[in-house]
């Protein structure tokens, strides 16, 4: 990782002591696969099964930095995965919601954070659509999965002046990595850089 880090994200502009000190305490290998693990600290995204992915290290780096994170901040991310980004997250922050909507990554994730120590992240199976609105409001809310239109609940979700990072664009395709910030009961989006993720998945009666 720290060859990574040196090689790659710095030189990328990553330079935030706290999130690069987070990304070495964090194993990215124990996130991915066991026959994937030789390509764990590549800059690149990995397959974890069921059409998901772990995001590439820059990724998860670059997403984490734009949403300003504090020690105290409670920060929703949809789209749990490995897990991988929520551990970062988990390091920086007070405490950390992450959905998951297929059950056996999110069953295998819990199980990771339990494992692990890492007892400031909470996981919930269900659509992320609808975010966590009985722990709303959020401070930080980041989505790791494109969808083609901001879910207006997640903005309300999160607190006044706070930020959002979302991919959106169509899923088959490349997408704007968007960042949202709530302004009274509207909000400021910017475009940031283009992206590949894998689609948002909604549940059937989404």
């Amino acid at each position: 990782m720290v060859g990574l880090i040196k090689n790659i994200l710095q030189k990328q502009g990553i330079l935030d002591a706290e999130i690069l000190r987070a990304m070495l305490k964090v194993s990215r290998d124990k996130f991915v696969p066991q026959d994937m693990r030789k390509f764990a600290y590549n800059d690149s995204a990995i397959s974890i099964g069921y059409g998901q992915t772990i995001s590439q290290p820059y990724m998860v780096a670059f997403m984490t930095k734009d949403l300003q994170l504090k020690k105290n901040y409670k920060v929703l991310e949809i789209g749990t995965g490995s897990g991988y980004q929520a551990a970062i997250l988990s390091r920086l922050v007070d405490t950390v919601y992450t959905i998951e909507i297929i059950p056996e990554l999110g069953v295998a994730a819990k199980e990771r954070f339990e494992c692990m120590g890492y007892d400031n992240i909470h996981v919930k199976l269900a659509d992320g659509y609808f975010g966590w609105k009985e722990k709303a409001l959020f401070d930080a809310i980041i989505v790791t999965a494109a969808v083609e239109y901001i879910p207006p609940l997640l903005i309300e979700q999160l607190k006044e002046g706070r930020r959002m990072i979302v991919p959106v664009g169509k899923p088959s395709g490349v997408q704007q990595l968007i960042r949202v910030v709530k302004t009274g009961n509207n909000a400021i989006a910017k475009k940031l850089i283009r992206v590949r993720f894998v689609p948002f998945t909604r549940s059937k009666d989404g």
